[in-house]
């Protein structure tokens, strides 16, 4: 609903000036300011690198856009990587690729060393019967001679014998299955088997290609589904379009996502101790959803020990956040080539410089970044770190050189006086949770982030009146205001159109503090008139008023 003003006239709705893409906006610096209220003197050499940082990462933001999806917009040599990885998924496919091998069955030292003695044994009496049947060979051929043979000795008929027929001879004998007496039964029971299990093998027919999906997606270029190469992208970007690379972070993927059993993880309870933790949180101005990190509620030693307290408490929040993560890819993101693909992640560091320290915490901390490095690649539009420390603002000035411009393009850093400014360039007031200077509540009852209607006033120094028209009577008013940074006074009244009737007064004039939430009140309109809300300014410094209204019919 339009408001109007005593002393100018109606103020129009001032529209959120359209940004570049959400990696990108121009005016977004890397790091907001360096200085801390209270603090300067710990924070001169983070101050002085400060306005460095902010040029370099205005320069960087001016110069990056958010890769396009598709594939008409991409390189020839990106074109042409994409091609072959589709190439190689199918072949991978094909051949059953992604699918762990199968671990060698463990064999006991034990079973290692009996089967060895039978080994032995069963060679011993092969060995025996091949001389018994070479005996009885060398009888048959002194037979055969005749008298030839009685006048030689044995010794000399041993040696007149030919030693080709004796090695000869026993060819096919050693052919004939062993007595069964004599060849051990574990040799005999050994052999067939292991051809039986040869030959079962060669005659197994191959596996069919296995059908696989990546949040929700098919893997398969072959299934005609554009969503495909988005997807394929994401991997290739990641490792700046090196196919063999690309190839073996998406196996991985498919790899852990079976082992850590990701498909099936949004049918798990895993309770909600951790709602506070994160949680997925409005939209940005390009349409990409938002998660909110909050590290300060592990300040809660209850939480802390129930969440970090041993392994399998760690691996169950483990599972709780890659479960909020796969809940927001796949309810919120498109994956569509001109649609969203990835999201905005907001940590909030206030108050959180002890936590951090912890060794479980951080260790944790880690273990989530590493894995989500590995197998969720690109899903991060843009990092925003709010309430940040002098520690942390200098930290980030320092490394903010070593990284890549893309990389640094995506990162933004502001102290706890920038918060509500900063995020205002990224969303708008209905897409910011109260707690951080905008207008959204979790579950509200009376007013939607899809209504809009939100309008923006520039306060300086002084008086600024908001007139909202109050004409359906037997209705209901209801009206949100906040200031950002506050520190002014504010109050509203209904003013009867009547020049016989009397003003009431709706909120006494009071002076808010800066950390105060958005005041929302609503009245039963009696009579025509109008809801005339002041805001006043003291200071020099110029305030932002975002407010708006809604007529309830009774």
């Amino acid at each position: 609903m339009a408001a109007t003003t005593e002393a100018a006239p109606v103020p129009v709705h001032v529209p959120v000036p359209a940004e570049t893409p959400a990696n990108v906006p121009a005016e977004a610096p890397a790091t907001e300011a360096v200085k801390v209220e209270g603090e300067a003197a710990k924070t001169s050499d983070a101050e002085a690198g400060a306005p460095v940082a902010e040029e370099r990462s205005q320069q960087l933001r001016s110069s990056f856009k958010e890769e396009s999806n598709f594939v008409s917009d991409l390189k020839e040599s990106e074109k042409k990587a994409l091609q072959e990885l589709r190439v190689r998924v199918e072949e991978a496919l094909k051949n059953n690729e992604f699918v762990e091998p199968p671990p060698a069955p463990p064999k006991s030292e034990e079973r290692r060393k009996s089967t060895e003695g039978d080994k032995t044994d069963g060679v011993k009496e092969v060995v025996e019967v091949e001389e018994e049947k070479k005996t009885i060979t060398e009888t048959e051929v002194k037979a055969e001679a005749g008298d030839a043979s009685k006048d030689k000795s044995p010794v000399e008929e041993s040696k007149s014998t030919p030693a080709a027929p004796l090695t000869e001879t026993p060819a096919a004998p050693v052919t004939e299955t062993p007595p069964p007496v004599e060849t051990p039964a574990g040799a005999q029971a050994e052999v067939p088997a292991a051809e039986t299990a040869a030959e079962v093998t060669e005659a197994a027919p191959p596996a069919p290609p296995e059908d696989i999906y990546l949040w929700g997606v098919p893997l398969a270029p072959g299934k005609g589904d554009e969503r495909t190469d988005v997807v394929l992208l994401k991997f290739l970007r990641a490792r700046d379009f090196k196919v063999s690379d690309a190839f073996t972070m998406l196996k991985n993927t498919v790899l852990w996502r079976k082992k850590f059993g990701v498909d099936g993880i949004l049918e798990e309870d895993l309770g909600h101790d951790w709602d506070g933790v994160a949680y997925m949180h409005g939209y940005d101005k390009e349409g990409h959803p938002v998660c909110y990190n909050v590290y300060a509620v592990f300040q809660d030693n209850e939480l802390y020990q129930k969440t970090f307290g041993d392994e399998t408490k760690r691996e169950k929040f483990l599972r709780w956040r890659v479960q909020l993560l796969e809940k927001g890819i796949q309810e919120q993101l498109s994956f569509s080539p001109g649609g969203v693909s990835s999201m905005v992640q907001i940590t909030d560091l206030k108050n959180s410089a002890s936590t951090l320290g912890k060794k479980d915490l951080k260790q944790a901390a880690n273990q989530i970044l590493t894995l989500l490095q590995d197998n969720y690649p690109e899903f991060v539009a843009k990092k925003i770190f709010i309430n940040a420390s002098w520690w942390y603002l200098a930290y980030y000035t320092m490394i903010s050189h070593f990284v890549s411009p893309r990389t640094s393009s995506k990162f933004v850093v502001a102290r706890g006086a920038k918060v509500s400014e900063t995020l205002f360039k990224y969303f708008s007031p209905e897409h910011v949770p109260v707690q951080y200077g905008g207008l959204s509540r979790v579950n509200d009852p009376d007013f939607s982030a899809a209504e809009g209607g939100v309008s923006e006033l520039i306060l300086k120094a002084g008086k600024q009146v908001i007139e909202i028209p109050a004409t359906e009577v037997g209705s209901a008013l209801l009206w949100e205001v906040t200031v950002v940074g506050w520190d002014v006074s504010y109050g509203a009244q209904f003013v009867p159109s009547a020049e016989t009737s009397y003003t009431v007064i709706i909120h006494k004039t009071k002076k808010f503090s800066p950390n105060e939430e958005p005041v929302r009140h609503s009245f039963k309109i009696g009579e025509p008139g109008k809801v005339v809300l002041t805001v006043e300014n003291n200071s020099s410094k110029r305030k932002k008023i975002l407010y708006r209204s809604k007529v309830i019919s009774a």
